[in-house]
C-alpha cells in the first residue's frame, strides 16, 4: 500500500528523522499518489501480538484526532517482518528542535504563537482523551503558514498516542535513562515517578512539557539535565534556574506563567489546555501592553472591543425585546407577553408551598423556552403572592397577560386550577382544573405550558415543543429540594445579610441529586452556586471551581444541548477564570435555547464592564435589556446603580434607587445606599447621617445590616466612638470596598491610626498580620488580600514588603486582565503607597485610578482617612479637584 521513497541515486532511504521509537520516512501512498510520513516502530517495541494489538489501539484512538495543529494520523499496518507502522500527514517543515539548533531561541511573542497553537492542539486531544505523553521540539513540526498570523507560523504537533504504547511495551523492571520511553528532559515530575503508561496521567502532564519545551525554544537549554532518571526527578524539586532565561530578556508575565506550567504538583498548574489558552492569552496581553502608555491600551482595547462584540450584539439584537429603548414615551406592551404568578398553596401543610412553587416556576421555565413570547423572569413575579390587581401588575411588568393558580396536595392525589387574564380588561382568557394522581405532576406543567402558548398564538417550533415536553425530573423527594433551593436563590443578593443563602442552597441541591443524579437542572444550579462562592472571594480556592466544573460536565453529559448548561459554563469561564471571550461564546450559544432568559443579558453586561477597556456604557444597555424581561429584580437594579457609580454619574445613580423604593419603599439598605451617593458625589455627610439616625430611631433591629455603612459615615466625620459603635454593630462580617474586605482586627487598626494612636494601631496591625499571611499562604494569588497585607506592612514601617505586595497585586490583576478590578488595584496600590511614604507614586497611580470608571471619588477622597498621608500634596489636591462636583 506504502512505497519508500529513494534519492536521486537510488541507494539512500528518504529518512525524516529518528529516535528511540522508531525511524519516520518520506513515503507515497501508492493508491492516492500522495506523500506521506512512514512512522515505523522499532521491533523491539512492537515484537508480539499484545504490543502490536496496543499500538493499533493507539492509533484509532489518534486517528479521531482532527485539528489545524495536529499531523493527521490515517493508516495503521504491519510489515512483513511483524513491524507496525501508521501513515500519518506529511508535514512540509522543519521540527523545532532542528530551527533552535539552525537559528536559535526565537522571539518571546514567536515562543507565544508557538505555544497557543499547541494549546489549542493539547484542547482538542483533551476532548478525546488523548494524552501525548512525549511532547517537546522534536514532535512538534513548523511551517509557513498559509494564512498570515502574528509571527507568519504554523505548529503541528506529531505522534499523538505513541508514547503510551511505547511506554506498556517497555521493560518496567529496567526504568533507566537508556530505557525511559519518553524524554527526561521533558518528562513531567508525574511520569518520572510512576510508570509512564499509568492512566493517571492527564493533560497536565502534556502541560508541563509544553512548558520545558517553551524554555527551551526561550534560551536553547532545557532547565534541568541528569544523567539518570532519579537526577532529573531531583532537579525537578529544586527551584527553576530563572537566570537561565536572563539573556533571551524574558518578560515577568511569561515568567511567571512558566513557574506556574513547571510547578512540580500537577494541582498548581493550569488544570486543562483550555485554562492554559486563557492564561497564555493574558500573558500576551501583559507584554504587548508593557510598552504602551494606559490610556493608548485602554482605547485600542475599547475599539478592539467594538469589532468583537458586532457577532454578539447581532445575535441578541434579533430578539425583539433587545429592540425596546427607554424612552419618554409609554412602553409597548407586547401582545403575545405574560407573567407566571406564585401559585397559591391550598393544601393543609404549610411546607406545600414550595411545592406550589415548584411548579409555578417549572412552567414559567417551559414557557421562557418559547421565542415568540416575553415571559417575565422569576425574580420579578415571585413578589405578587396574595390580593393583588391584574391590571397593576400588567402595567408593572408591563405584560399583556397573567397566569395564576392554586394547588392541592392531598395524600397522593393533586388538584391544580389554573387562570389565564388578560391584564388590559381583566377578562379571563382560558383556565383549566386538573385531577390527577401525583406521578402525573411533570406532564400537567407540560400541558399548562402548552395550552397557555396556543392561547397566546405562539409559534412554538418541534425543538421548543420537545423541551417543554421533557420533565424537569422523575423524583418528587429531589424537585421539592430543588424547589427549596431556588427560593433561597431567589432571596439572595450581594449584601452580606444574604450571604448564607448560598451555601445553603448547595446543601439541598447536593441532596436532590442524590435522590436524581441526572437532575440537570440542578447541576446547573449547583454550579452557579460554586461559581458565586469563589468569585464574592467567600472560597478562593481551587477546590471551589473544581466542584462548579463537576457540576457543569454532568450537566452536559445528561443534556450536550441544554442552553442552561451553556449559561453555566459561560458563567464559570466569567468567575472562575475572567475568559471574557469564551464567555461570549458560550452565551451566545445559550441563547438559541433560552430566548426569555434575563441572566444572559445580565451576564453579558457583566463581561462588558470587565472586558479590556472596560465598557460601562455597554454593560448598562445590556442590563436594561435584562430589566425588560425582570424589571423588579433588585440585584440587577444594584447593578445598574453600581455601574452608575464608576461612571460617577450620581444623578442617575439616585434614580435607580428610587426605582427600587418604588418597589420596596421599606428596604433599609436601599435607604441608606441613595443617602451614600451625596458622600461620594459631593463630600457631604449630612444625609448619610441623618438617614442613619431616622433608622436609629424607627428601626434599631436593623442597626446591624447597615454597620459598615454607619462605620465609613463614622470614618468620613472622624468621629471615633462613632466608628468603634459602628465596628461592634459590624461584628465578624468584614467591610467590603471593591473586592477588598477589611476584616475587624484591620479596622481597630484604622480607627487607631484616624485617632494618631500610634501604638494602638501598631499593636492592632501587628496583631492581624499573621492572620493575613495565612489567608495568602491559602489563596496566594488572591489580589484583593495582598492589597490589605501591603496597608498592613505599610502601617507596620515595611515600606519595602508593602510595595512589593501590592505591586503584585496589580500585576497579579492587571487592567488588561479586568478592567474594573485592575482599577481597583491600582488604586489600593495609590494607598499603600501613600501610606508608606512613596507620594510620587501613589500621586501617579491615584491619577490613573480617578481618570477610569471605579470607586474612586470625589468624596472618599477629600474625607477618608486612608489618604491622609497624602494631603496637602499639591499633586493630590489636583485631583481631588477633578473630581468634585460641576
Amino acid at each position: 500500500h506504502y512505497e519508500l521513497s529513494v534519492l536521486s541515486n537510488e541507494t539512500t532511504l528518504w529518512e525524516l528523522g529518528r529516535g528511540a521509537m522508531g525511524i519516520t520516512y518520506h513515503a507515497v501512498d501508492i493508491n492516492l499518489g500522495s506523500p506521506v510520513a512512514l512512522k515505523v516502530i522499532s521491533a523491539r517495541y512492537s515484537g508480539n501480538a499484545r504490543a502490536r494489538e496496543r499500538f493499533r489501539r493507539e492509533a484509532r484512538t489518534a486517528a479521531q484526532l482532527r485539528h489545524p495543529n495536529v499531523a493527521t494520523v490515517f493508516h495503521f499496518g504491519e510489515t512483513s517482518a511483524g513491524q507496525c507502522f501508521y501513515a500519518m500527514e506529511l508535514v512540509e517543515g522543519e521540527t523545532l528542535e532542528a530551527r533552535i539548533r539552525r537559528d536559535g531561541a526565537l522571539p518571546v511573542l514567536a515562543v507565544l504563537e508557538v505555544a497557543e497553537q499547541v494549546a489549542r492542539a493539547l484542547a482538542a486531544a483533551e476532548k478525546h482523551g488523548l494524552v501525548h505523553r512525549d511532547l517537546k521540539p522534536s514532535n512538534i513540526m513548523l511551517v509557513a503558514s498559509d494564512a498570515d498570523t502574528a509571527d507568519g507560523l504554523t505548529v503541528k504537533v506529531i505522534d499523538f498516542g505513541l508514547a503510551k504504547a511505547v511506554a506498556a511495551a517497555e521493560d518496567k523492571s529496567n526504568q533507566t535513562h537508556v530505557s525511559f520511553s519518553g524524554t527526561p528532559g521533558f518528562a513531567s515530575p508525574e511520569q518520572l515517578a510512576s510508570d509512564p503508561a499509568d492512566a493517571a496521567l492527564d493533560v497536565r502532564s502534556d502541560i508541563y512539557s509544553l512548558g520545558v519545551t517553551l524554555w527551551y525554544l526561550l534560551c536553547g537549554k532545557m532547565p534541568f539535565a541528569g544523567r539518570t532518571l532519579k537526577e532529573f526527578r531531583d532537579q525537578q524539586l529544586r527551584e527553576l534556574p530563572v537566570e537561565q532565561l536572563a539573556p533571551a530578556k524574558v518578560p515577568a508575565p511569561l515568567i511567571g506563567l512558566l513557574r506556574s506550567m513547571l510547578a512540580t504538583d500537577p494541582a498548581k498548574r493550569p488544570q486543562s489546555a483550555r485554562e492554559l489558552l486563557t492564561e497564555l492569552r493574558y500573558c500576551r496581553e501583559a507584554i504587548e501592553a508593557r510598552p504602551r502608555r494606559l490610556k493608548f491600551a485602554a482605547l485600542a482595547a475599547t475599539v478592539l472591543l467594538a469589532i468583537s462584540g458586532i457577532s454578539l450584539t447581532s445575535y441578541f439584537s434579533y430578539h425583539q425585546y433587545v429592540n425596546r429603548r427607554t424612552s419618554s414615551k409609554a412602553p409597548v406592551v407586547p401582545e403575545k407577553s405574560i407573567a407566571v404568578l406564585p401559585f397559591e398553596n391550598l393544601s393543609n401543610d404549610r411546607e406545600d408551598v414550595f411545592f406550589a412553587d415548584g411548579i409555578q416556576d417549572d412552567v414559567l421555565t417551559k414557557l421562557a423556552k418559547i421565542a415568540d413570547l416575553k415571559v417575565i423572569s422569576r425574580t420579578s413575579v415571585m413578589q405578587y403572592r396574595g390580593d393583588r390587581s391584574m391590571r397593576q401588575i400588567g402595567d408593572a411588568l408591563r405584560v399583556s397577560h397573567v397566569l395564576e393558580g392554586s394547588v392541592r396536595k392531598t395524600g397522593a392525589w393533586l388538584h391544580i386550577n389554573v387562570q389565564l387574564i388578560d391584564t388590559r380588561t381583566d377578562m379571563h382568557v382560558w383556565a383549566e382544573q386538573y385531577d390527577r394522581d401525583l406521578k402525573e405532576v411533570f406532564a400537567i406543567q407540560s400541558e399548562i405550558a402548552q395550552k397557555v402558548g396556543q392561547q397566546l398564538h405562539a409559534k412554538i417550533s418541534p425543538a421548543e415543543k420537545l423541551a417543554i415536553e421533557r420533565p424537569p425530573t422523575a423524583d418528587f423527594t429531589a424537585f421539592d429540594l430543588y424547589s427549596r433551593a431556588k427560593n433561597l436563590v431567589l432571596e439572595w443578593s450581594y449584601r452580606m445579610s444574604s450571604k448564607d443563602n448560598l451555601p445553603r442552597a448547595a446543601d439541598l441541591l447536593n441532596q436532590a441529586l442524590g435522590h436524581d443524579p441526572t437532575f440537570f437542572q440542578a447541576h446547573c444550579q449547583l454550579a452557579w452556586i460554586h461559581d458565586q462562592l469563589y468569585a464574592l472571594g467567600f472560597d478562593r480556592t481551587p477546590g471551589r471551581l473544581e466542584l462548579a466544573d463537576a457540576a457543569i460536565q454532568a450537566a452536559f453529559r445528561i443534556r450536550p444541548d441544554g442552553g442552561e448548561a451553556h449559561l453555566a459554563r459561560a458563567g464559570h469561564l466569567y468567575r472562575g477564570y475572567r475568559d471574557f471571550d469564551g464567555a461570549l461564546t458560550e452565551l451566545e450559544t445559550a441563547g438559541k435555547t433560552l430566548p426569555n432568559d434575563a441572566r444572559l443579558f445580565e451576564l453579558k453586561a457583566y463581561i462588558e464592564r470587565r472586558r479590556p477597556g472596560g465598557n460601562e456604557e455597554e454593560a448598562l444597555r445590556d442590563f436594561e435589556r435584562a430589566i425588560d424581561r425582570d424589571p423588579r429584580n433588585f440585584l440587577l437594579l444594584q447593578q445598574i446603580s453600581l455601574s452608575y457609580d464608576h461612571l460617577r454619574r450620581y444623578r442617575e445613580e439616585k434614580s435607580v434607587f428610587d426605582r427600587m423604593l418604588a418597589i420596596n419603599p421599606n428596604d433599609v439598605e436601599t435607604k441608606v445606599d441613595r443617602a451614600f451617593v451625596e458622600l461620594d458625589w459631593k463630600a457631604d455627610t449630612r444625609p448619610l447621617h441623618q438617614t442613619i439616625d431616622s433608622m436609629r430611631v424607627t428601626n434599631p433591629s436593623t442597626m446591624a445590616s447597615i454597620a459598615g455603612s454607619r462605620l465609613l459615615c463614622a470614618l468620613a466625620e472622624r468621629d471615633p466612638a462613632a466608628a468603634k459603635d459602628a465596628l461592634i454593630a459590624l461584628g465578624d462580617t468584614p467591610l467590603n470596598d471593591d473586592v477588598v474586605q477589611f476584616t475587624r482586627p484591620f479596622l481597630k487598626g484604622l480607627i487607631a491610626r484616624m485617632m494618631h494612636d500610634d501604638e494602638q494601631a501598631r499593636s492592632a496591625f501587628s496583631a492581624v498580620r499573621g492572620d493575613q499571611e495565612k489567608t495568602i499562604q491559602a489563596q496566594p494569588n488572591y489580589s484583593p488580600r495582598l492589597c490589605v497585607l501591603g496597608l498592613i506592612d505599610a502601617a507596620l514601617g515595611r515600606k519595602e514588603e508593602a510595595l512589593r505586595e501590592a505591586k503584585r497585586a496589580v500585576e497579579l490583576l492587571p487592567v488588561e486582565k479586568d478592567a474594573l478590578s485592575g482599577i481597583a488595584m491600582i488604586k489600593y496600590l495609590a494607598m499603600v503607597a501613600a501610606w508608606a511614604g512613596d507620594k510620587d507614586l501613589a500621586c501617579e497611580q491615584l491619577a490613573i485610578a480617578s481618570r477610569r470608571p471605579g470607586s474612586v471619588s470625589y468624596g472618599e477622597l477629600k474625607l477618608m482617612p486612608f489618604w491622609d498621608p497624602l494631603r496637602g500634596d499639591p499633586r493630590f489636591e489636583k485631583i481631588v479637584a477633578s473630581l468634585a462636583p460641576k
